[in-house]
C-alpha cells in the first residue's frame, strides 16, 4: 500500500514534535509492518508554475495529435522569463511570449495531449526546469512553432503512474503564476508499505495512523469518530438471505448530485500518490473513504435498481456482467446483491454493469456491508478478480464501520457535489461482538522472558483499542480480560495479546538467546536416508524440483486412470492457491510432470528431474477429526485420536526423463533417455536403502502397458517405473518416450545398521552363459534362477547380449549372461568356479526349460 506522510500525520497529535519521513518507517519496521520504500516526491527543480489554457490551436499534418496552445502564467514569471532572453532564437526577438487582444500575458507551448480544453489549469514546466530523472526543459522549436516550457503529466511530476494525459488542476485549486511546487505538494514523502495478510485494518490510512500512535506514543484522531444522526426510516429495501456471506449491509442515500463536479485537488493527489486514478466525484469519494478508513464502498445509480436489494448465494447458471465488461458464469458458492431482475453485483469484489454509476447519474445509493471473508477470498480467486475491495473484505474488514462509511461519503458528495442526503439509513444485520480473552497479567513478561514495566500489559492493549479489565484469578493470580476492538478480528486467543504487547514494546527488547543444544543421536535413520537418496540422484545427473503440491481432477483422466483406481480419491482443499488445484496429490507424478512440461516450453529439451515428498492417501472410510481445546495438553487418547483421523502420508520419490540421457558431442553420440534408466533410477534408491530391487513386467497408467516394470521388495510392491503412455503424452504435451519412476520410499524396509562393506582382495573368474528360452520369459526373472541356483560364490549377474534369429528357432530366444564369480578369503580356481555356473544353468533350465546356446 503507498500513502503519503502527510496524509498519516494529519490523524497524528504532532504537536511541536517533527517526526520525519524515515523515524515513521523506522517505527512501522519496528511494529512489524514491511517497509518495501522511502519515495520523497521533491525531485522537480526550477521553475514549475500553475498555467491556465487561453487557447490552443489543432496543428495538423502530422501522424498524431499535436496542440499549439496559449498559456497564461502570470505575468511575474512570465516578465522575468521575457526579460532574460530564455529562448532557442538567442534573445527576445526569438521568444513566443505574447499579449493576447485581452492583454494577458502568455506563452506559446507544443502539447501532444488532448484531455484539456480552453480555461484549464495545468502545470508548467518553464525553461530551466529539471523534472525526474533528470529531465531539463529549455526553449526550443518543434513542429514549425516556438514551445516556451512543457505542460505536464503527472508520470512526468512523480506524481503518479498515469501517463494518459497532462495533469487538469480542479478550478479554484490555484491561479495562474502560483508555484507548482507548494499547490503539487512536491515536498511530500510517500511510504510503500506491505502490511501481513493478518492485520487487514493496516490497508488504510486509518489503522496505519493508530499503528505509528502506538509506535511512538501519541495522541490519535480517529476519522472515523462521527457523530451519526439517527435513521429516520429505511433509505431502500434490503434483505439478507444468506446471514453466513453478510452479517451486516448499510445504505444511504444521495439525490440531486452534481455529476458534472469535479473532484477536488486533495482527494486527486491523494488517489494518485496511492496509485488509484480518479475517474468521477462518486467514485474518487469512495475509493477516498476506502482508502482512509479502510471499507470499500460501492455507489449504486438509483435509477437502476429494480425493487428490494437482497444478499444471497448465486443460483446455479446464473451470470452476472461485471463492471469491466466481462460476463461472469457465477459459482453457487459466489455471494451476490441482487434486485427483481436477477444479481447486480458481485459481493465484496466487483459491480455489476447493469448499475454503473455514469457522468449522468445524480441519484446513488452507498453501499457498505460487511462480508464473509473466506467467501470473499474464494470469489475473487475463482473469478480471479483481485480488486481493492476483495484484498480487503478477504484480510476481515470492521463491522461497526459500515454506518460511518457511508455518512462520510455522503458528506462529501454534499460538500463537493451539491448533493442532499435523504433521509433514512438502512442497517440491515446483527454482527455479534467480539468475545472477551482472559489471560495472567504477566503472561507477556513470561512468554519474551523479559520483566516489563507494571501497567504496560494494560497501556499497549488498551493502545490497540481493546477493552480491559484487572481482576484476580481462583489461585489469587493477577489476571487481565480485554475485549478486542471491532477491527481486530485476528485477536482470538491469549497468545495474540501476548504478541501484541510484545510487538508495541519491541521486539528489540528481548533478548536473544540461544537453548542449550540437548546430547543427541543427530539425524534419524528415515532423514539419513532421504537425503542419501538425494545426493545419490543429484550425482546420477537428476535436478531437484519442489512440484505445485496439489492437482486438479482433470490430471487423472489425463493419466488415463480407470474410474475406480485408488489415486482418484483424494482430499480437498477448501481454500485452495488456484481454485482449479483444489486436491492433495496421491502420487508425485502430476506436479513433477507439470513442472517438466514447463521446462520443455521454456526450451530445455534434456531434461532429467526428480522430488522426493509426501504423498496423501485417504481412508476408505473417512474419520471425523476430534475437536481438541488448547487450555490443555491432549491426553493420549486424544492425541491417537488425532493421529488415526490423520490420512497416511508416506514419502515417496520420482524421477521424470525425457530427450537425451547422454548428450551428443565431440566424445560421439548421445543415448537417448529409455525405460531402463527409470529402471536404473530406482535400484539406485533400493541400493542406498539397503535392500535387493526386484523387477519384473507390470501394467499401470500413466504408464505404457508393453514398457512398464513393475518394483518389488521380496514380494511386496514398492513402485513403478518405465516408459509413460503415448495417450498420456499427447494428453499433456510431454516430447515422445518421456520415461518416468515412483517408489514408495516409507514402504522399503528400514534398516538402522551402517555395516562395513566386505571387500575381498581377491580376483574374480569371469564367465559368460547363453541361455535358448521361450520369447515370453523374463531375463530379470531367468538372472533371478541363476542367482538362486549358484553358490554364494556368485557375487554378479549382469545382461549383455539379447539374440533372436533362425539359429534359436522360432518363438525362442538367446539371453547372455556374464557371470562374476569370486571367493571373500581365497583365489578361487576356474574348477569351483565352473561347478558354481553348471549348478545355475541347472537351475534356470529347471524353472524356465532354459538350454545352453551351442
Amino acid at each position: 500500500m503507498r500513502v503519503p506522510v502527510s496524509w498519516l500525520t494529519e490523524h497524528l497529535g504532532l504537536g511541536d514534535e517533527s517526526v520525519g519521513p524515515q523515524e515513521l518507517a523506522d517505527a512501522f519496521l519496528r511494529i512489524g509492518i514491511e517497509v518495501e520504500g522511502v519515495r520523497p516526491l521533491g525531485e522537480v527543480k526550477g521553475p514549475l508554475v500553475v498555467g491556465r489554457v487561453v487557447t490552443f490551436e489543432e496543428l495538423a499534418g502530422f501522424k498524431k495529435p499535436i496542440r499549439y496552445c496559449r498559456v497564461e502564467v502570470g505575468d511575474t514569471v512570465a516578465g522575468d522569463l521575457f526579460e532574460s532572453g530564455a529562448s532557442d532564437a538567442g534573445g527576445p526577438t526569438g521568444s513566443d511570449i505574447d499579449d493576447d487582444p485581452a492583454g494577458i500575458r502568455t506563452h506559446g507551448i507544443i502539447c501532444g495531449a488532448t484531455n484539456f480544453v480552453e480555461g484549464d489549469l495545468v502545470v508548467v514546466a518553464l525553461p530551466g526546469t529539471v523534472l525526474p530523472g533528470g529531465f531539463e526543459i529549455t526553449a526550443r522549436k518543434t513542429y514549425g512553432r516556438m514551445s516556451e516550457g512543457m505542460i505536464c503529466s503527472a508520470g512526468e511530476l512523480g506524481l503518479g503512474d498515469d501517463q494518459g494525459g497532462i495533469l487538469v488542476l480542479p478550478t479554484g485549486t490555484a491561479s495562474p503564476g502560483d508555484d507548482a511546487h507548494a499547490v503539487l505538494g512536491l515536498d511530500d514523502t510517500v511510504l510503500e508499505l506491505e502490511p501481513t495478510p493478518d492485520r487487514g485494518y493496516t490497508l488504510s490510512v486509518r489503522g496505519l495512523a493508530r499503528e505509528l500512535a502506538c509506535a511512538l506514543d501519541l495522541p490519535f484522531g480517529d476519522p472515523a469518530a462521527l457523530d451519526l444522526p439517527e435513521a429516520e426510516g429505511e433509505a431502500w429495501p434490503v434483505r439478507i438471505a444468506d446471514p453466513t456471506g453478510c452479517q451486516r449491509f448499510v445504505v444511504r442515500r444521495v439525490t440531486g448530485l452534481d455529476a458534472s463536479a469535479p473532484t477536488p485537488w486533495r482527494i486527486q493527489r491523494r488517489l494518485m500518490l496511492a496509485g488509484i486514478r480518479s475517474i468521477s466525484l462518486a467514485v474518487d469519494v469512495t475509493n477516498y473513504v476506502m482508502l482512509e478508513l479502510g471499507h470499500p464502498l460501492h455507489a449504486w445509480d438509483t435509477a437502476a435498481v429494480r425493487g428490494e436489494l437482497v444478499v444471497r448465494r448465486a443460483e446455479p447458471g446464473e451470470t452476472l456482467t461485471t463492471l469491466d465488461g466481462v460476463e461472469r458464469v457465477l459459482d453457487p458458492d459466489d455471494v451476490v446483491i441482487a434486485d427483481d431482475r436477477g444479481a447486480a453485483s458481485l459481493a465484496g469484489t466487483m459491480g455489476g454493469a447493469s448499475t454503473e454509476i455514469s457522468p449522468e447519474s445524480t441519484d446513488v445509493l452507498l453501499e457498505a456491508a460487511h462480508w464473509d471473508p473466506a467467501s470473499i477470498s474464494r470469489t475473487a480467486r475463482r473469478h480471479k478478480l483481485f480488486s481493492e475491495a476483495a484484498k480487503r473484505f478477504e484480510r476481515y474488514t470492521d463491522p461497526q464501520l459500515c454506518a460511518a462509511a457511508v455518512e462520510l461519503t455522503a458528506r462529501l458528495l454534499r460538500q463537493y457535489g451539491d448533493g442532499s442526503i435523504q433521509p433514512g439509513r438502512t442497517d440491515v444485520g446483527d454482527v455479534p461482538p467480539m468475545p472477551a480473552i482472559t489471560m495472567p497479567i504477566n503472561l507477556p513478561d513470561q512468554v519474551a522472558g523479559v520483566r516489563y514495566e507494571r501497567g504496560v500489559t494494560v497501556r499497549r492493549l488498551t493502545q490497540i483499542g481493546c477493552k480491559v479489565s484487572v481482576g484476580t484469578g481462583d489461585d489469587g493470580t493477577a489476571m487481565v480480560t480485554a475485549v478486542p476492538p471491532s477491527w481486530r478480528g485476528d485477536l482470538a486467543q491469549s497468545a495474540d495479546l501476548v504478541e501484541e504487547v510484545l510487538r508495541l514494546e519491541g521486539y528489540e527488547s528481548i533478548p536473544s538467546t540461544l537453548p542449550a543444544a540437548p546430547a543427541g543421536r543427530g539425524l534419524g535413520p528415515a532423514t539419513r536416508r532421504r537425503r542419501a537418496v538425494s545426493r545419490a540422484l543429484a550425482e546420477a545427473g537428476y535436478v531437484e524440483v519442489l512440484p505445485f503440491p496439489f492437482v486438479s481432477a482433470a490430471v487423472w483422466d489425463a493419466f488415463g486412470l480407470p474410474a475406480d483406481d485408488v489415486r482418484r480419491r483424494t482430499l480437498a482443499v477448501l481454500n485452495p492457491l488456484e481454485a482449479d488445484k483444489n486436491q492433495l496429490a496421491t502420487t508425485l507424478l502430476p506436479g513433477l510432470l507439470d513442472t517438466l512440461q514447463r521446462n520443455i516450453a521454456r526450451g530445455f529439451r534434456d531434461l532429467a528431474l526428480f522430488h522426493i515428498g509426501q504423498v496423501t492417501l485417504p481412508r476408505a472410510t473417512e474419520v471425523p477429526m476430534p475437536e481438541v481445546g488448547v487450555d490443555r495438553r491432549p491426553t493420549d487418547e486424544e492425541l491417537a485420536a488425532l493421529e488415526g483421523a490423520v490420512p497416511a502420508q508416506p514419502t515417496h520419490v520420482a524421477v521424470v526423463l525425457t530427450g537425451q540421457r547422454r548428450r551428443a558431442g565431440w566424445w560421439g553420440a548421445g543415448e537417448p533417455a529409455i525405460w531402463a534408466d527409470a529402471v536404473q533410477a530406482a535400484r539406485t534408491v533400493a541400493a542406498l536403502a539397503g535392500v535387493e530391487l526386484r523387477v519384473e513386467s507390470g501394467d499401470l497408467p500413466p504408464w505404457h502397458p508393453g514398457r512398464c516394470a513393475r518394483l518389488l521388495v521380496g514380494d511386496w510392491p514398492v513402485g513403478h517405473a518405465g516408459e509413460l503412455h503415448p495417450k498420456v503424452v499427447e494428453a499433456l504435451g510431454l516430447p515422445p518416450r518421456t520415461v518416468a519412476m515412483e517408489l514408495d520410499l516409507d514402504a522399503i524396509p528400514l534398516h538402522d545398521r551402517r555395516p562395513a562393506p566386505v571387500i575381498s582382495a581377491y580376483p574374480p573368474v569371469l564367465l559368460d552363459v547363453a541361455l535358448v528360452v521361450d520369447e515370453q520369459v523374463p531375463a530379470a526373472e531367468l538372472a533371478v534362477a541363476l542367482r538362486t541356483g549358484a553358490d554364494e560364490l556368485l557375487e554378479d549377474v549382469t545382461l549383455f547380449d539379447v539374440y533372436t534369429g533362425d539359429q534359436v528357432g522360432a518363438g525362442k530366444r538367446s539371453l547372455a549372461y556374464k557371470l562374476r564369480f569370486r571367493a571373500p578369503d581365497r583365489t578361487l580356481t576356474v574348477e569351483e568356479a565352473t561347478r558354481s555356473r553348471d549348478a545355475a544353468v541347472a537351475a534356470a533350465a529347471e524353472r524356465f526349460g532354459a538350454t545352453l546356446r551351442a
